[in-house]
């Protein structure tokens, strides 16, 4: 059952994402902000579907560290959900990704167009200037920067092995950095066709002080998300409804 439920989804993905890709670049086209409207569309139905097909619901936990404004989210990366929750829990993401994925045809275009943070890990310093110089434009348009700083999606308990990015992206900006640790690799698994029932927990844990240097900021960083990770390893990741309340832009995701 779980595979049927499984391919139903992965049927509902491609297909509401060929059906809307040619909307997006018109959205794209128009601006940022049509962009993130449209890419909360397309991200809500997607969530839907992995929630009614798949029995995958969210719970978040600590909305109440995330400010109004400008800011920059430090969040553990298990699942290619990370890359979509983000577009409904606050209301101007700006996603750091990998070149590979801006070379995507049309999804990539979108991306690029709609003012995420496109990154060339092999670019050496040229690549960490770019970075610190799209990081300031977004707090200049009140965004929310979102990065991964592992680098890459990891399996659920593997060591947090953090990129010095987020320390340039830190200094640059003089934003703190909020922690977010996530579970969500155990329902859907980084290279899983499988998708299991269950609640993805999302912790956003209190922002670090702000004007670290960097190996103090990485190893605080690490800290916190070890922590949280610890923290929902003591839940139990069983079917029910989430028992927190999510704020009103994030309710696309329950």
């Amino acid at each position: 059952m779980m595979l049927i439920r499984s391919l139903a989804y992965n049927v509902w993905f491609i297909l509401i994402t060929s059906i809307l890709a040619p909307g997006g670049m018109i959205a794209a086209a128009l601006g940022s902000r049509p962009a993130l409207v449209y890419g909360r569309f397309w991200a809500g139905l997607l969530l839907g579907g992995l929630r009614v097909l798949c029995g995958v619901r969210v719970e978040v936990r600590g909305a109440e560290n995330l400010p109004d404004g400008p800011a920059l989210i430090a969040s553990m990366h298990q699942s290619a959900f990370d890359t979509l929750v983000w577009f409904g829990l606050v209301p101007g993401v700006c996603y750091v990704v990998k070149r590979e994925l801006a070379r995507i045809p049309i999804f990539g275009r979108v991306f690029a167009m709609s003012g995420m943070i496109v990154v060339d890990r092999d670019g050496g310093a040229a690549s960490i200037r770019a970075l610190q110089k799209d990081a300031r434009q977004a707090v200049a348009n009140r965004r929310q920067i979102v990065i991964f700083p592992e680098g890459t999606r990891t399996d659920p308990g593997s060591p947090i092995v953090l990129q010095p990015g987020i320390a340039a992206i830190a200094r640059q900006t003089g934003l703190p950095v909020i922690p977010v640790a996530t579970d969500s690799g155990i329902c859907w698994g980084r290279r899983s066709f499988r998708k299991t029932p269950g609640i993805i927990h999302i912790v956003i844990l209190p922002p670090l002080a702000v004007g670290l240097r960097r190996e103090e900021l990485l190893i605080q960083l690490r800290q916190a998300l070890e922590a949280g990770a610890a923290a929902i390893a003591a839940v139990d990741n069983s079917v029910g409804q989430p028992s927190t309340a999510l704020p009103d832009h994030a309710r696309l995701t329950r």
